[in-house]
């Protein structure tokens, strides 16, 4: 008769034995200098947070470098699929408000942001701030696209040239979203991207003649839109060249979310609105 072969079962393991805790050598504690000291951090005047969809590569770098002293920038980041199109952004609405709460869940924020201008159409202003809300309720709620008409207005703008990186469906909208919010458009044109990794390799040269060939003579200025876009590095080369305000994405977004925290500060180097208004 044949043995039958026993598969060997795996040991359950059993307790550890602790170590043994090293001695510490006594002789070599010290005792802090007194009472510690505080003051009030590096973000005393204000705490800025930034709802980025998931593919960012620009918003935290802007940020950060437009920040003036005393203002400290936060970022979280929402869900939403990897192609950028009205249905994908739409859907971020579903994650705002627990994205917002994981920006400094044990502080307040100032204000919070969702950076995205094209989520900001397909979402909804008004819905965008309720959710953000809903996730960080002591801080003042705005959204990038929300920036740029504030910014628009401050400049007194009311024709307007539009330059985007978007595919079609989603540059009309932009353009549809501005024109019903009152802004007569002179000309508008995108590049037909898809995606956040083709928009932030765009060289800023390009920018500057895209936005210089999308101006007309009638526009009170031209809207470079989209946080993907390394526009803030040309925004005075290209103000310089057409002789008008231009308002880019991320610069608006600082511009509003500094004044929605009570900071005046003009900041030179990225365009009449920072540094004029």
């Amino acid at each position: 008769m044949t043995a039958m072969l026993q598969t060997p079962q795996p040991k359950t393991p059993g307790p550890k034995t602790p170590r043994p805790k090293t001695p510490l050598p006594k002789d070599r504690k010290r005792e802090a200098p007194g009472p510690v000291r505080f003051d009030d951090g590096r973000n005393a005047r204000a705490k800025l947070g930034f709802v980025l969809v998931p593919n960012d590569q620009l918003v935290e770098e802007d940020m950060v470098r437009m920040a003036p002293p005393g203002v400290s920038t936060y970022f979280s980041r929402a869900r939403m699929p990897h192609e950028i199109s009205t249905g994908s952004l739409a859907q971020l609405a579903d994650s705002l408000a627990e994205t917002a709460g994981r920006i400094l869940p044990d502080d307040a924020l100032d204000v919070v942001c969702l950076a995205c201008t094209s989520g900001t159409v397909a979402v909804g202003e008004a819905r965008v701030r309720e959710e953000l809300n809903r996730g960080a309720p002591n801080a003042r709620a705005t959204s990038l696209m929300g920036s740029v008409h504030k910014a628009l207005e401050a400049l007194n703008v009311r024709k307007l040239a539009v330059a985007t990186p978007y595919a079609e469906e989603l540059t009309e909208n932009v353009v549809r979203y501005l024109h019903d919010a009152g802004f007569d458009i002179t000309a508008y044109a995108g590049l037909n991207l898809d995606y956040d990794s083709e928009m932030v390799r765009v060289t800023p040269e390009f920018l500057l003649e895209f936005g210089a060939s999308i101006d007309t003579a009638d526009a009170d200025a031209v809207l470079i839109s989209c946080s993907a876009l390394r526009s803030l590095e040309i925004v005075d080369a290209l103000e310089q060249k057409i002789g008008k305000p231009v308002v880019v994405s991320n610069q608006a977004m600082m511009w509003n979310c500094l004044r929605l925290a009570g900071i005046e500060d003009r900041i030179e180097g990225y365009g009449a609105l920072l540094r004029d208004l």
